[in-house]
C-alpha cells in the first residue's frame, strides 16, 4: 500500500461544501461516541459498528443535512469510532494507558474518507486534472506525480486553509538494483546522522532556527483578547509557521531516507526508545526537532517496497566500545573523539559508533528486529 497526496484548488463554494461535510462528520462522530456511552451506562449494552450503521437511514430522515454527505463517508465515520473503541479495549487489556475516545471539538476533525466509491479522476478540456467527489462536485487538483497502482480509498484532508486529497493505492513493489553495500547509521543531535563509511549529515534544526520568530508571534497571540478576530488571525499565523517547520522537516527526512535506500542494500539502526529519551527535559526539544523515529520509519517503509533490508540492534555501549579492538572505553557525551588507549585508534565518536552498529547488525544473531 502506498499513499499519494495532492493539493486541491476548490472554489469558494466548494470550500464551503467541504467544510460543511467535515462539520457533519464531526457531529456524527461525537453523537456516535455519546450513544455508546449512554447505552452502556444506562442499559449495559455495548454497541458496535453494525448496530450504529443501521440507524443512518433514520438519521437522514430527521436531519436532512446528512443527505448532502455520501453514504460511505458517513459509514467510514462510524468505523473510525468503532476502531477508537477497539484500540481503547486493547490497551486496557494489555495494561497500557487506555485513553478513552474523546469528543472532537470544532476544528479538530479535519478529514473524511470515501472508502470504495463516490470519487473519480478526469481531465477537462484545458488539460487540468480534476477529481469528482459525490455530493460536492469536480475539484481541480495538482497531480504533480503519476499515481501507480490501483486506488483503494480517497481521503480529503484540511490543513489550516489548504485542502488535499490522499489516494491510498495498492500495487506491486519496485525493487531497486543491488548495490552490495551495507551501512550502520548513528543518529545524534550535533550531527543528524553519521554513517559507518564516514559520511556525516548535518542537523538542520528547523525548530531552533525559527524559535525567535515563534516566541515573538506567541507573545502577540497571548496579548490578544479571547474570542476576538485579531486572536483568530494571529492563531492562524502562528499555526502556519508551525506547519512550515513541519513541512521543512518532513522534506529533509524524505530526502535523506531516499539517499540511504538508493545507496545501500542493508541499513542498520540502533533500536532506540525515543519515548523514554524525551523525558530528559534538557534534550527533549532537540530530540523532537531531529525526529529520529520518523526518519527511521520513512527508511523502513521505503526499504520494504525497494527490496532493501533494515536491521535494528541493541544500542548498549555502541559509542563506548572501540571499533578497532572491542575494548570498552568510557567517555562522557562532551568527548567527541574516540581515543583507545589499548590499540591507539583515534576516530570521531559518532563514526566509531556507526561502525559498531553495522558490525552488530551484520554479525550472526546480532539483529533484534528486521524490516523490509
Amino acid at each position: 500500500m502506498r499513499t499519494y497526496k495532492y493539493r486541491l484548488c476548490p472554489t469558494k463554494y466548494q470550500v464551503q461544501l467541504l467544510a460543511d461535510t467535515l462539520e457533519s462528520c464531526r457531529a456524527l462522530y461525537n453523537c456516535a461516541i455519546e450513544q455508546r456511552k449512554l447505552a452502556y451506562r444506562q442499559f449495559g449494552v455495548s454497541l458496535n459498528y453494525y448496530s450504529q450503521a443501521d440507524e443512518l437511514k433514520e438519521i437522514k430522515e430527521y436531519f436532512p443535512e446528512y443527505k448532502q454527505v455520501h453514504s460511505q463517508v458517513l459509514q467510514d465515520v462510524l468505523k473510525r469510532v468503532d476502531k477508537s473503541f477497539q484500540n481503547f479495549f486493547r490497551r486496557l487489556k494489555n495494561n497500557e494507558k487506555p485513553g478513552y475516545p474523546r469528543f472532537k471539538g470544532k476544528g479538530w476533525y479535519n478529514s473524511f474518507t470515501y472508502p470504495q466509491s463516490g470519487f473519480s479522476l478526469s481531465n477537462n478540456s484545458k488539460g487540468y486534472q480534476r477529481i469528482k467527489l459525490s455530493k460536492i462536485g469536480n475539484i481541480k487538483a495538482k497531480l504533480h506525480r503519476v499515481i501507480q497502482g490501483q486506488i483503494k480509498t480517497c481521503t480529503i484532508k484540511r490543513e489550516l486553509n489548504n485542502w488535499y486529497v490522499c489516494f491510498s493505492c495498492e500495487g506491486e513493489p519496485k525493487y531497486l538494483p543491488k548495490t552490495n553495500k551495507s551501512v550502520g547509521v548513528d543518529v545524534g543531535l550535533e550531527k543528524f546522522a553519521t554513517l559507518s563509511d564516514g559520511t556525516m549529515v548535518e542537523n538542520p534544526r528547523y525548530l531552533r532556527q525559527s524559535e525567535a520568530k515563534l516566541k515573538c508571534e506567541q507573545r502577540k497571540l497571548s496579548r490578544t483578547k479571547k474570542g476576538s478576530n485579531s486572536r483568530k488571525k494571529q492563531k492562524t499565523k502562528l499555526a502556519k509557521m508551525h506547519l512550515k517547520i513541519k513541512n521543512q522537516r518532513n522534506d529533509f527526512l524524505h530526502k535523506e531516507s531516499c539517499k540511504l535506500i538508493d545507496n545501500y542494500d542493508v541499513i542498520v539502526f540502533e533500536d532506540l526508545q525515543v519515548k523514554n529519551m524525551v523525558k530528559n527535559h534538557h534534550l527533549a526539544k532537540s530530540i523532537s526537532d531531529a525526529s529520529w523515529s520518523k526518519f527511521i520509519g520513512y527508511t523502513s517503509y521505503k526499504a520494504e517496497s525497494a527490496g532493501r533490508k533494515v536491521i535494528f540492534v541493541n544500542p548498549r555501549n555502541t559509542s563506548q566500545t572501540c571499533s578497532g579492538c572491542g575494548v570498552i572505553v568510557k567517555k562522557s557525551l562532551s568527548v567527541r573523539v574516540h581515543k583507545c588507549p589499548h590499540c591507539g585508534l583515534v576516530l570521531d565518536r559518532d563514526i566509531n559508533a556507526a561502525i559498531n552498529i553495522l558490525r552488530a547488525g551484520t554479525a550472526p544473531g546480532g539483529a533484534m528486529a528486521v524490516a523490509g
